[in-house]
């Protein structure tokens, strides 16, 4: 394969990818212009390929029309899967090889609905121009290698820029999808977006109100969860799309007083999410954390007040925080344990605070872990970013309190197994002890021991029932 347009770099990236790819993708290439019909790897493999970054998913495009396609791989690869066929798309295993074949199409959104009415096309040309940027409107075809680029994305890759293929005013019509997509490729490649995708952004950001919730969720996550989610982030906002699809987010655009009293918390944000991004491990996202950082603070607006010395308050902000939080990521479609992990992070965030310099017992500390269970690591992470001062001697002091508060964590857990913490007698001592039956008083009981071993740690069995003893008699729970 050669194209006076590609780079040396670009040709040895091409290269170096048909030497992994060809056993699969030229054979299948062969395979369809056997049965008389083209094949071409198109969109995000060959922009990929063309960045030096690869993976184990192709996406192919052909003239073949869904049913035509199943009857020709379907002795050709390992497994089929047809879930995506009423958009044109054939889903095929190979080896170690995933692959999407789709039919030549355009597709477009009836304004009255949510689902995009697909048509199919004739020619790869005409495919290509319906794809959302001229980046991912390139293609190889197969299995002769030959490059196509008819909408200049070869050049718009070498400006990391992203234009559509034809007017973006036509294009996000078709897709208001794709208005969410320039942010959320703004994010995991760090690309700028050109004017005329910006234009079209803000004065159409409101028809992305007809795409589901469940695609609106898939591209704020891959975008949270990209290299730059800070572009993606502002370009929601300044197009006016987060007002749509994340509207906690704008919100956060307090108007700063004019003796700079409190922060710009929408700009905080931003700062804590790039710091928590610097505490991930093993270079993979977090999106528990991210999304938490995100929305830590979403509850000021709604607690803000005005308190005398123009000093501004946003008591249990937290609290409501963690309650919007949970609405808005419920109704973005996000599995409960996402939404649950989140949102309690959201709660949790200002807990350290009440540490002050050190002065909380043991049973506070005990308690900060047993609330804060699973997601320990990630609140002293988020905690962490949170501090966003310049002033550096307060964030060395605080960083210095995290760690001391970390240091009696690790050294409690040692000696107790905090994260295992249970009352010493369980739900059969109980019963033998007060003599009853399984039912609601164990339950009391038992969460009556839980804070005795919270609050005085490691005591004994004989203690533990001599203070079970105490309890049921103030409680009227025995005679004597």
């Amino acid at each position: 394969m050669s194209d006076s347009n590609l780079t040396d770099n670009q040709q040895r990236a091409m290269s170096d990818l048909f030497r992994k790819i060809s056993p699969v993708a030229d054979d299948l290439g062969r395979l369809f212009a056997d049965q008389g019909h083209e094949l071409a790897l198109v969109g995000g493999p060959v922009r990929d390929m063309l960045l030096g970054r690869t993976g184990n998913d192709l996406d192919l495009t052909t003239d073949a029309h869904p049913e035509r396609v199943l009857s020709i791989v379907r002795d050709w690869a390992d497994s089929v899967w047809t879930i995506g066929i009423d958009f044109g798309t054939v889903g095929v295993r190979k080896g170690g090889w995933l692959i999407e074949i789709t039919t030549y199409r355009s597709e477009s959104y009836d304004p009255k609905s949510r689902k995009p009415e697909v048509m199919y096309g004739d020619t790869l040309e005409a495919d290509l121009e319906r794809r959302d940027f001229a980046v991912n409107a390139m293609a190889v075809r197969l299995p002769g290698h030959e490059f196509v680029d008819p909408y200049g994305g070869l050049t718009d890759l070498a400006a990391r820029r992203l234009r559509t293929p034809g007017p973006a005013e036509r294009s996000f019509d078709d897709d208001p999808l794709r208005m969410l997509r320039a942010a959320r490729f703004a994010s995991q490649l760090g690309f700028t977006v050109d004017d005329a995708a910006v234009e079209a952004m803000t004065s159409m950001a409101e028809r992305i109100e007809i795409v589901s919730a469940e695609r609106i969720r898939e591209e704020l996550d891959k975008l949270v969860c990209g290299a730059h989610p800070r572009e993606g982030l502002r370009l929601l906002v300044e197009t006016g799309l987060a007002q749509h699809v994340l509207p906690e987010l704008p919100r956060l655009r307090l108007e700063i007083d004019e003796h700079h009293r409190h922060k710009d918390v929408y700009e905080h944000t931003l700062t804590v999410l790039d710091q928590a991004i610097a505490q991930e491990e093993d270079g993979r996202p977090d999106a528990i954390l991210r999304w938490a950082a995100l929305m830590h603070d979403v509850g000021k607006p709604k607690t803000r007040r005005h308190e005398p010395g123009g000093r501004v308050s946003f008591h249990h902000h937290e609290v409501v925080g963690a309650q919007l939080t949970k609405k808005r990521m419920t109704e973005l479609r996000f599995p409960k344990d996402v939404v649950a992990d989140v949102s309690r992070l959201v709660e949790l965030h200002l807990r350290f605070h009440g540490y002050g310099t050190g002065e909380w017992t043991d049973s506070a500390v005990r308690r900060y872990v047993r609330d804060a269970g699973h997601l320990l690591t990630r609140l002293h992470k988020l905690t962490r970013a949170d501090c966003t001062t310049r002033n550096k001697r307060k964030a060395a002091a605080l960083s210095r309190t995290y760690d001391q508060l970390e240091e009696r964590i690790a050294r409690l857990a040692d000696e107790e197994e905090l994260a295992k913490i249970r009352p010493e007698l369980d739900g059969n001592d109980i019963q033998r002890v007060l003599g009853v039956g399984p039912g609601p008083v164990v339950g009391r009981a038992y969460k009556f021991l839980l804070e005795l071993r919270l609050d005085k740690g490691v005591i004994g069995a004989e203690a533990a029932t001599e203070a079970l003893l105490e309890w049921a008699r103030d409680n009227g729970l025995t005679s004597s």
